[in-house]
């Protein structure tokens, strides 16, 4: 636990250095790599809001949620052609002001895994309220477009009895 706390610090600040800040949107397209962890705590401690994504993902669906929910950043796998259809998809909208890629090197994106060993933990505290968005997710999208559902800084509380039984 330990670890995992020391490398949500130092995502945190990577994070920070490269703009990203309370409030703002980050997609993370990471399987089920140990980075997501690092990743998403890191955007916790920040008050960043982070939307977890599927790889299986097209450059249309990219364009979608990009729009809907605003996303500024994201952090994706090297894997399966996520970086290409980002790419495709940035061609129809100009928000995404840093990607970080994760298990791999490309053109154009900043090493997740690189960065994160360069960068010191962040030390500082960004406060946050029980009521600010914590994460963002996106419906299946079965019977039409999917829907944003947002999840406050009170959603983990659900889960204290998942975890207590489990």
């Amino acid at each position: 636990f330990g670890e995992i706390s020391e490398y949500a610090s130092r995502a945190a600040a990577m994070f920070a250095s490269c703009g990203i800040k309370k409030g703002d949107r980050v997609m993370l397209v990471l399987k089920r790599h140990y980075q997501f962890w690092f990743a998403i705590l890191g955007l916790h401690k920040l008050g960043a809001i982070a939307i977890p994504a599927t790889h299986l993902l097209m450059a249309k669906d990219y364009v979608y949620r990009f729009k809907s929910a605003g996303v500024s950043a994201i952090v994706a796998t090297a894997e399966d052609e996520v970086c290409e259809h980002v790419e495709e998809a940035m061609k129809s909208y100009d928000g995404l002001h840093s990607c970080f890629i994760v298990r791999g090197e490309r053109e154009g994106w900043l090493s997740f895994d690189r960065l994160i060993e360069e960068t010191a933990p962040m030390t500082e505290r960004v406060e946050t309220l029980a009521t600010d968005t914590l994460l963002l997710y996106f419906t299946s999208g079965t019977t039409g477009y999917p829907k944003m559902v947002c999840h406050d800084h009170t959603y983990p509380i659900a889960h204290i009895v998942t975890a207590k039984y489990w």
